[in-house]
Formats: structure tokens, C-alpha cells, sequence
């Protein structure tokens, strides 16, 4: 049982958060609960306050008001202790120019004890990093490589990532998640930041969305889905005035040689019997996707601004 197992079942828990620089508030009463095991999925555009809340977490900052609980530690007065046990990858990585990659691998892992020597090695080979290379001659895909190999390359009971793949191309996109699926099954819990909406609904288990710093909705990807509506693309048989006078249609558009639009719930069935009854020549129904909902989301914030 790890230590986050015996006090609790959150490895992080965030109440009525508020954090603001000079008159601007980055958080406004911002909720997050993240259960221990899980991957846990942070989402919102640039400017939604994740990385200020992120940097919260890590005791870089000290919140206005509210509470934040890592690991069943303060972040801010128990930093140092919090570290020894979470690994964190920022969005864009900064290496000392002079020092070669796997020179830095070294030195940050022995900060939180040492690597594991054959991880570090699997790890290099899965990435397709050279260590022996100098910071300075890294791309920015390859500066994000040696960051997220000196996460990984030590178990640790809780991994951040605020936007790990920038730089990364799909197929180290790839590599990556696999990591995070291995250290998920090794019981450890992932925050990961994004508002790259594909690589959290392949990965995470439930979903934070925030907005202007403030927690829009939080559950699990099953949960959400259930709240969104149903994408139909019809093939004949209908036309866009057809569909969009039905009960529970919306976005009715031309698509090609059909018409695509969303059903609520609700209606389905309904809609379902309607079409029956056309010479409908191809129809494709999608499950309502997590872009769709963090669009809709965030469509009424632009509304509201």
C-alpha cells in the first residue's frame, strides 16, 4: 500500500481555488479532484488557468484562497516532500545548453533518488533519443523527449504533464501514452494537462474541464458522453430542411452528397423511426466525441464574453 493509499483515496484535492495577478484572476473558486490510480485529464484552452493551478500544485505559487492537497501534503509549506514523490513535465522545456541530454537525465532523477537503470534504457530506445547529444543541438520534440524521460525513467506515486507532447510527432504521441498506461497499471496516478482533446479521450479515465478559471464539469468520459448529442450524416432520403424541422435536430448542414446534424438524446429513437421511413442510401451515426462537448462549452464562455 503506498503512502496516498493509507490516508485517502485522492491523491490531489483542490477547494474554491482563487489565484489572480495584479487585477487579473487567473482562478475564480476552481475544483479538482483527482483519484488515486487514475488518469485524470485537465482540460481547457490557453489562458484557462491549468498551468496557474499546475503551478499551484507544485508549490511554485502560493494561492490567494481555497485549499490544495498533494498527495495528502500541503504543496506550499511540504514542497519539498511532495516532490520526492511526483514527476512533472511542462509544456515547453527549457536544458542547459552545455550538458548533453542524458546528462540531464541523470541529474534530475537523482534529485528524486536515481533512475531505474534498464527503465532509462527502454525508455531512450522507445523515444528514439540519443543521450550523448548536447541540449543546445535538441529540436523541441527532443528537448520534450529528455523531460519526459527523466519523469518516467523513476516510479513515482503521482506524474503532472501540462501539455507533454508539444513538439512530439503522432508516432512519439504514441510511445507516451503507452508509458502512461504502463505507469497507470503500476498503480501510480496521472494529471495530465491538455487542450489537445484526441490524446485525453484516448487515455483518461475522467475529465476536468475548466473555463476563465473556473471548473465547468468534471466525469468520466462515459459520463459525458451521455450529456452530448448524437452526430447522423445521411446518405439521401432527407435534406437539410427535412432534418431540421424534427424535434431535438440541430446544426443540420449539407455534407457532401447527405446532411449531417446532432440529435439529443432524447429524440433518438424518434428520429430513428422517422428515417425508417425514407430511402435512406448510407448513414453513418458517430458517438458524440469529448471535442464536441469541450466546443460547446466553450462556445457559451465566447457567448458570455
Amino acid at each position: 500500500m503506498s503512502a496516498i493509499s493509507a490516508v485517502g483515496s485522492h491523491a490531489i484535492e483542490v477547494r474554491s481555488l482563487q489565484k489572480s495577478f495584479g487585477t487579473h484572476p487567473a482562478l475564480r473558486d476552481l475544483n479538482l479532484s483527482v483519484e488515486v490510480g487514475e488518469v485524470h485529464g485537465f482540460l481547457g484552452p490557453n489562458g484557462a488557468g491549468k498551468s496557474t493551478t499546475i503551478r499551484i500544485l507544485l508549490g511554485l505559487i502560493h494561492a490567494d484562497s481555497g485549499s490544495a492537497r498533494v498527495l495528502a501534503r500541503d504543496p506550499w509549506a511540504q514542497a519539498v516532500d511532495a516532490h520526492r514523490r511526483l514527476a512533472y513535465v511542462p509544456g515547453d522545456v527549457s536544458l542547459w545548453p552545455t550538458l548533453t541530454g542524458g546528462e540531464v537525465i541523470d541529474l534530475l532523477t537523482r534529485m528524486r533518488g536515481g533512475a531505474d537503470p534498464a527503465l532509462r534504457t527502454r525508455l531512450l530506445d522507445d523515444f528514439e533519443l540519443d543521450p550523448r547529444k548536447k541540449c543546445r543541438a535538441y529540436s523541441r520534440g527532443n528537448r520534450q523527449k529528455v523531460a519526459l524521460v527523466a519523469a518516467l525513467a523513476r516510479p513515482s506515486e503521482l506524474y503532472i504533464f501540462d501539455e507533454p507532447t508539444a513538439g512530439l510527432d503522432p508516432v512519439m504521441e504514441s510511445v507516451f501514452r503507452a508509458h502512461v498506461e504502463r505507469v497507470r497499471a503500476e498503480g501510480s496516478t496521472v494529471l495530465l494537462s491538455s487542450h489537445i482533446l484526441s490524446e485525453v479521450e484516448k487515455t483518461c479515465d475522467r475529465v476536468t474541464i475548466i473555463r476563465a478559471g473556473v471548473t465547468v464539469e468534471t466525469g468520466s468520459l462515459a459520463e459525458m458522453r451521455h450529456l452530448t448529442r448524437t452526430t447522423f450524416t445521411v446518405v439521401g432520403g432527407v435534406t437539410v430542411h427535412d432534418v431540421a424541422a424534427l424535434p431535438g435536430v440541430h446544426n443540420a448542414v449539407a455534407e457532401g452528397n447527405g446532411v449531417q446534424f446532432d440529435v439529443d438524446t432524447e429524440h433518438l429513437t424518434a428520429l430513428l423511426a422517422r428515417l425508417a421511413e425514407r430511402p435512406v442510401l448510407g448513414l453513418t451515426v458517430a458517438p458524440p466525441s469529448l471535442e464536441a462537448l469541450f466546443l460547446r462549452h466553450y462556445s457559451g464562455a465566447e457567448a458570455e464574453r
